[in-house]
């Protein structure tokens, strides 16, 4: 069932590619910043601060500038969790994952290109060391905690050859709910390397 759904979505993606104005599509790397960590008199929590996010994104361009886009980045390597609440300490591996779903506004000036999002997402926390089973999804050895997360980004792009390009980007999260951390709000900065499908370029 899942293959049959994800087959569904690359042939959706691929068929709106096709009657695209221009589709951008890249991978890259980046880094996580928030606030230090904080404690009060019941609890501390961790920074959500660190570590290396590789990220896939895509833009879609149908209409005057205008279209939509996605993207997901994980933690490569899992990290240890460590905050108190009341008496209890907390120490496990967890892994952060963010993904988002925007609008987007886009433009593209011969060896230049920008775009500027926002849309809504989520952050997926999974935390390690947990056998957790299911009827209908099976075994995994984490717990996830999702919270919603408003997304708002911009990147500018330069084309070093043909219709490759290299892009610097920043992206502000507003996560709903983020118990586990000190702070509602997240910056991911990233260097990405991607193509760009463009008529006429």
């Amino acid at each position: 069932m899942s293959k049959l759904l994800v087959s569904l979505v690359v042939v959706f993606a691929l068929g709106l590619a096709a009657q695209a104005q221009e589709f951008h599509a890249a991978f890259g790397f980046g880094t996580v910043t928030a606030p230090s960590a904080s404690s009060n008199a019941n609890a501390s929590f961790p920074s959500l601060s660190g570590g290396l996010y590789p990220s896939f994104s895509g833009n879609v361009i149908l209409w005057h500038h205008i279209g939509f886009g996605g993207d997901v980045a994980w933690r490569a390597r899992q990290t240890i969790y460590s905050g108190t609440q009341g008496n209890f300490g907390i120490v496990q591996p967890y892994r952060p994952i963010f993904y988002d779903f925007n609008g987007v506004y886009s433009r593209t000036y011969k060896k230049f290109g920008g775009d500027v999002m926002a849309g809504i997402g989520g952050e997926d926390l999974r935390f390690y060391g947990v056998l957790n089973c299911g009827s209908f999804t099976g075994c995994t050895n984490y717990v996830s905690s999702n919270h919603f997360a408003g997304h708002f980004g911009a990147d500018v792009r330069y084309y070093f050859w043909g219709h490759a390009f290299i892009r610097p980007e920043a992206h502000y999260y507003v996560i709903r709910n983020n118990q586990e951390f000190n702070d509602a709000n997240a910056s991911r900065f990233a260097i990405s390397i991607g193509y760009s499908f463009l008529p006429g370029f």
